[in-house]
């Protein structure tokens, strides 16, 4: 797995050549880009808890797309998790082209009933696995002059979203840490971008939802985000609008009291 120089374009670097990285690459978004990676050629390295699953779509990926494919079972919710995955990339000298911190999980409910612990892993798997990712990977990157980086936020980082808090609040920071390091990184040919989904069907997100998403849809997102130039993209028009509306114009208390309707539904069906 070699990773190969990305050209640049007019609408700013498309590195779609090389190895990418995914995280939680077993279901939903994360599998749906990448298939997307795989089917532009570009070898994989997917992470995720559930190695069974994983070593099944390595193989599929591998077989369909005829790609290099190497699954890395593992709970990135764990303190050194992050560093052994970056540790097993050494062992193999792979050199990863684009990082991909899709995995995450939500939480819905009251915070006063909410688990402790399950909040901790929460924000560590949410923000600082991606951060942590970030930090090891990026170096390489800048040393290089090329690569990528694509940290999964969601719509739910514009707003306030009461009785799914520590979820929203993780999206925020990824939201926020993302714009930060594109700051750092703009023309050094390493590309940094925050990609926000909305509702999209999902084995965790199963609630009937007006103008809900497809995977797929969010994994051509990427691609397009990828190719361009800002800091962060929402995925959807319908998306785009209301996350405009929520951080922008309506008064924090009104956005949350609206958010928080939503949530308090999805909580009660969980």
């Amino acid at each position: 797995m070699n990773a190969t120089r990305m050209e640049p374009t007019k609408q700013g670097t498309a590195p779609v050549t090389g190895t990418a990285l995914v995280t939680g690459a077993t279901m939903g978004i994360g599998a749906a880009i990448a298939e997307r990676l795989a089917r532009e050629g570009m070898d994989l390295v997917l992470a995720a808890r559930d190695g069974a699953r994983l070593e099944a779509a390595a193989k599929r990926l591998g077989a369909d797309y005829g790609v290099t494919v190497l699954a890395v079972p593992l709970d990135l919710s764990r303190e050194q998790a992050p560093a052994q995955l970056v540790a097993r990339l050494v062992e193999e000298r792979i050199e990863v082209e684009i990082l991909v911190n899709n995995a995450g999980a939500a939480v819905a409910g009251p915070a006063a009933e909410t688990d402790p612990a399950r909040m901790r892993a929460l924000i560590d798997l949410n923000a600082a696995a991606v951060t942590e990712l970030t930090s090891l990977l990026l170096p390489g990157m800048l040393a290089r002059g090329h690569g990528a980086i694509v940290n999964i936020a969601s719509t739910a980082a514009y707003a306030p979203a009461p009785y799914n808090a520590a979820y929203g609040a993780s999206k925020a920071f990824v939201l926020s840490y993302t714009r930060a390091v594109w700051a750092e990184t703009n023309k050094t040919g390493v590309r940094v971008v925050a990609v926000s989904p909305g509702a999209t069907e999902t084995p965790m997100n199963t609630r009937p939802v007006p103008g809900k998403r497809q995977p797929e849809h969010v994994a051509e997102t990427v691609i397009k985000a990828l190719r361009g130039r800002g800091p962060a993209v929402v995925d959807g028009r319908l998306n785009t609008v209301q996350t405009f509306v929520f951080g922008r114009v309506l008064p924090s208390r009104t956005a949350a009291r609206i958010t928080g309707r939503f949530f308090r539904k999805a909580a009660l069906k969980s």
